[in-house]
Formats: C-alpha cells, structure tokens, sequence
C-alpha cells in the first residue's frame, strides 16, 4: 500500500497486475469451463457443503462488491470470491469514474436531469437504429427500456446509500481544474440536456495514481471492518442448483476444491471475456488487446448456459484502439489509445484516407474498425494508421502511442516523405502477417495519404473540419487538452490556428505513423438480465438464486459508453439492485 503526499490511500493495483506478466497465451487460458451441478453427489445423497451463507458474491470489482456491501447493509451473511490472488479486477486498474444520472451533486448545483430526458439521452445513443422518441418505451423493447429505466430510478439512490453507509464517498469529477466537469460522450445530442454533470469519483485516491483503486479499497476495507470473507484465489468453476433454484457453487482453491452454500443468491460480478480468445473469435468483430484485469476470461458465460441462462448481446465491448504491435506482444495492455493526442495528426485507412474524426471517444471511435467493403469483400478499416509529423512528437512526447523519446520507437514507422512512409508501413504489415494474417495497403495509399494530408491542412487553417467536424463540439476540445498534455521539453510553439485540436501536418519534414488495431477496455456481453439484475432463462423467467452485474452481463446500456464512469455507473448500480433483491428472498 502506498500513500501520496497528501495521505490519500492508494493501491496500486495495476503495476501488480503488470508486474504478474500474464502472457497472451496464459491469459486465455484461465478460463475454466464452468457446470451447473444438482445438489447431490453421484451416489444420490446431499451435498456436502464446506462452507455457508446467505449470499455469495463472485469477483471483488465494482459490481461484485456493490452486491456485497448491499447485502451486509441489509443484514444477511455474504462471502466474496476472487479467483486472483488480488482483489480489485477491472475495477482496480481504471479511473474509478462513475457516471449516475440524477445525482446529488448535480441537483446541488441547481442542474436538473429528468427521467424522460435521461432516458431519451440514453435510449438514443445506446439504439439509434430502433429509438423512436414518441414510442413508450421510445421505441426500444420493453425489456431493455426496463434495465435503462432502473438505472436512473436508483443509480442516485445507490450513491446516496453508499455514502451514508460510509462504504464509498464520491464527488463530482473535476479534470485538472474545478471549472471543468467532463462532457458526456455524446455530449452534442440533442437529447442530451444535463451533459457535463453525470459523472462522479472516489472523494478520496481519485487524483492519484488511479481512482479505481481508490474505489475497490473503500468497498474491500468497508467489508473487511463488517467481517465479510473476501476469499482469494478461489475461482468459481460450477454453479449447484437445487431442484431449479441456484444453491451454490464449486469453487476451487489451488488444488482443493470446495462447495459453497448460498441460502439467499449467487451474484456474479466476475467481469467480462477480453481475455478468452476463444470466445473473441466466437463474438467479437475485432480485439487484439484489452486493459482489462487479466482475470477477465469470461467465467460466467458457460457456467450460466450449464444452469439454463439466456444469453444476451455477447457482441458488445466496451472499446478502445490499442497500439496493434504492443497487443501482438501481450494482449494484456496496460493502456489503450482513449484519445488520440497530438494536432498535427490524422488516422487514415487501408487506402490512406481518414473515414472519422479523431477526437471522438475511444468507444464510438473503434467502430469504425469494423466497416464492410462489400465490392472488395474486406474490412479497409481494420488497422488504421496514425500518421503525424515531428510537431506532434516533440509536443506530445509520452501521451500514448507518442512514445516519451523518439528513440524508444518500437511502433514507431518513419518516412521522408508519404511514399517512404507507404513503403514502410507495408513491409510492417508483411513482417506481422504470421499473426494479422494478409492485409495490405491499398495501391493508391501513397498518393490519397498526400491528397488528405493537403485537404486536412486547408481544415487546419480555417478551423472547419468539413469531413468529420473534428474540434466543433465541446466534447473534442475538452478531452483533447486532457490527453494532450505538452512535454515539458516541448521545441514547438502553440497552436495558433482556430481550432485548438487541428495543426498543419508538416509534409517537408519525416513523417511518422503508428498502426492502431481494434481493442477493448473489457467485454459487455453476457447472459441476460431483468431490472433486478436475476439471471433469466429462455422463457424470460428469472432463475431464481442467480444473480448478474457489471461486465459479466448483456450491457444494460448496449453497446453505448454513455460517458466518463458509464461502466462503473452500472456495474455498481445493478450489484446493488441483485443484492436488494436477493436479501428479501426467503432463506
């Protein structure tokens, strides 16, 4: 444990998970397939069970511990379970942002976000292909319209509770002033009435070395003082049902395997599969790589099907760009690329020309990845090419994927000139095809790169991105200065021009490009859920004792990132409602 100058509490939960040096291969494979067994052993008599409770939570992230902390307040008996040997999971590496619409803080300042505003925001960006903003359930079905709506009816609610339970103490999520709340990330929609105010942080570790682990530690130390068992190196391997109701699970520890009762529920918050390649493959249009706690294999999913679940979207991710060579080493990424830093910079395809705006949020932005070429049956999209000059590399230095010295250059790809580049970049692509398979630069990428270049510089002078809007909206040019922060060695002056996320790119000096590949935070695909959070069978009958929340689930805001915290926001809001539930269950 270390502390900072101030004396905040710190974990410093991601160099542990780095320094275990989790290899791509041993990654995957932590996964062990899960089974749903009857209560009885084979000779027909009971089970026997080595341990007993009312409650047994899975994981010891945000979701996994929401539940636990519900449960406690609510007087029933609870153990937790964490197969790593370190509690924490996903929770622990991220910004431990919340996003909660209606919060206090948010009235407190006089802002009002109100149910059929939050709803119509979230609907909207989480289905634009089905919202219909007159439709009752504006045009979504009603199951889903449900999971959104006991969002916002008890998100606020959980954090009020929390606090005053001492368990977690949050505030508004500030960047590096006061004056600056972060904009949503669909911050310019026009259903979005209460942007720049849903988002919240651990009041205490936030401005440290990472607010997750702030997070995690308050719930942990909270459960810890209340006698909670928080049992690690025990990995979940087979949920035990009684007639057609969850009793319990299997649970091994090393090489001793024991079965756990759970009188009330079993929740599972045990995260989502960005490190199951196999169920990649299965599910995922793309993902090279993910920052994902490397306990993040996908547990639940088979052991849910064993018990009879139905399974959501399995589809969904929360994404991001990744650094494709840093993922090929090990998909196990410490960051991904959140935000692409740097002005004098563009990201261009297969043919060498830009297809988005490059400020937009890493969620949305890693869509357009997975664009079909239906002429030429191909994704062009795939990888992309970050292309920059040696502004942006000095400015920038150290803001990923600029490296901190232009000699620590193992992704780095160098050109005189767009044709040297080309070149470049093509004998990259040739040199990974063992591991990418066959992708190769469109004939014409040289000449469109320059041809794009020179429109993107017109942009740059006039600050009006006509393609892509890059910089209109308030969204850009916050996150821009954030994940754009100047070396202090910086040789290059200020950006002068209008827009502040746009710069001439140098095409008489080297230019310099970086491949991004597709990649995620964690998945959010997983068996389906009712607003209780009850796991639900084919029928959509809830199974009874069994529980699910966080990224171990079908997103109860689908593939939308609904803003900074939004899958904290409802990981810790869904733990809390299967808690809530489960603890008025008859034992």
């Amino acid at each position: 444990m270390k502390k900072d100058t101030r004396g905040d509490v710190l974990l410093s939960r991601r160099e542990v998970m780095i320094g275990a040096g989790l290899a791509a291969g041993a990654v995957s494979t932590l996964g062990i397939a899960g089974r749903a067994l009857a209560a009885e052993d084979r000779a027909g008599q009971p089970q026997h069970w080595d341990m007993e409770t009312d409650v047994l939570c899975v994981g010891s992230g945000a979701a996994a511990c929401a539940a636990a902390v519900t449960a406690v307040a609510k007087k029933a008996e609870v153990i937790v379970v964490e197969k790593m040997p370190m509690a924490g999971g996903t929770t622990g590496k991220s910004g431990g942002v919340t996003w909660i619409p209606n919060n206090k803080y948010m009235l407190a300042l006089g802002i009002e976000d109100t149910r059929e505003d939050a709803l119509r925001y979230m609907a909207r960006y989480a289905y634009p292909n089905l919202y219909y903003a007159e439709g009752e359930t504006l045009g979504l079905p009603r199951p889903l319209f449900e999971l959104m709506e006991a969002f916002y009816d008890n998100g606020s609610k959980m954090v009020e509770w929390f606090e005053e339970l001492d368990a977690v103490t949050f505030r508004q999520f500030r960047m590096w002033d006061v004056d600056t709340p972060p904009p949503d990330y669909g911050d310019h929609l026009p259903e979005n009435k209460a942007f720049n105010a849903r988002a919240l942080e651990p009041a205490v570790g936030a401005s440290s070395a990472g607010g997750g682990g702030s997070l995690a530690y308050q719930m942990e130390t909270w459960l810890e003082k209340h006698g909670v068992p928080i049992l690690l190196e025990h990995r979940a391997i087979g949920i035990i049902r009684e007639g057609g109701r969850v009793v319990g699970l299997k649970v091994r520890n090393n090489e001793k395997t024991l079965n756990i009762r759970a009188r009330k529920a079993v929740i599972f918050g045990s995260g989502g599969y960005a490190h199951n390649v196999e169920l990649i493959q299965l599910h995922q249009p793309g993902l090279y790589g993910s920052c994902a706690a490397a306990s993040s294999t996908g547990d639940f999913i088979p052991m849910a099907q064993e018990a009879g679940a139905r399974m959501g979207d399995l589809s969904t991710a929360w994404r991001t760009p990744v650094v494709l060579e840093q993922a090929l080493g090990n998909r196990a990424v410490p960051h991904g690329v959140f935000f692409a830093p740097g002005d004098s910079m563009i990201n261009v395809n297969k043919h060498g020309v830009r297809v988005m705006n490059e400020k937009r949020n890493y969620n949305d932005r890693t869509q357009a990845h997975f664009v079909f070429d239906p002429v030429n049956a191909e994704y062009p999209n795939r990888f992309m090419f970050m292309v920059f000059d040696e502004r942006s590399l000095d400015r920038y230095a150290g803001a990923l994927p600029f490296p901190a010295d232009k000699r620590d250059r193992a992704w780095l790809i160098e050109g005189k000139a767009p044709q040297d580049l080309a070149a470049n970049i093509a004998s990259r692509l040739d040199s990974l095809a063992a591991s990418i398979g066959v992708f190769r630069l469109g004939e014409g990428f040289a000449s469109n790169l320059e041809t794009t270049i020179e429109r993107y510089n017109g942009f740059a002078e006039t600050g009006r991105d006509e393609d892509f809007q890059r910089g209109y909206h308030e969204y850009d040019k916050v996150w821009h200065k954030l994940f754009s922060p100047v070396s202090k060695n910086a040789q290059f002056p200020d950006n002068d021009k209008p827009n502040p996320t746009m710069y001439p790119i140098d095409r008489n000096g080297p230019l310099y490009a970086v491949i991004l590949a597709p990649g995620a935070l964690d998945t959010s695909g997983g068996p389906a859920i009712n607003a209780n959070a009850q796991v639900l069978a084919p029928s959509g009958e809830p199974i009874p004792g069994l529980y699910g929340a966080g990224n171990c689930i079908a997103s109860p805001s689908g593939p939308a990132y609904l803003g900074a915290g939004g899958t904290i926001g409802l990981a810790l809001t869904f733990g809390y409602l299967a808690a809530l539930h489960a603890t008025e269950q008859a034992r």
